[in-house]
């Protein structure tokens, strides 16, 4: 499904950057897959797939610093 318009980025583009950059910000999810931010509707959208990914990450780990908050 795609997630912003603007920059044509879908739910798995913020997943699996994410993942496999351990990304914290959605700033960085941007500066990741290449592109900017422009009108910033997606922004809620990326922020619950990040929260999601990287609280299932956590969830199935049990050393990582962000497995206590939860």
């Amino acid at each position: 499904m795609i997630i912003c318009s603007c920059n044509v980025l879908s739910d798995q583009d913020v997943r699996s950057a994410v993942e496999a950059e351990q990304i914290r910000s959605i700033s960085q999810v941007y500066g990741c897959l290449g592109c900017r931010p422009k009108c910033g509707h997606c922004a809620r959208a990326i922020r619950r797939l990040m929260d999601e990914t990287l609280g299932s990450a956590c969830a199935s780990c049990n050393g990582c610093a962000r497995s206590s908050e939860f």
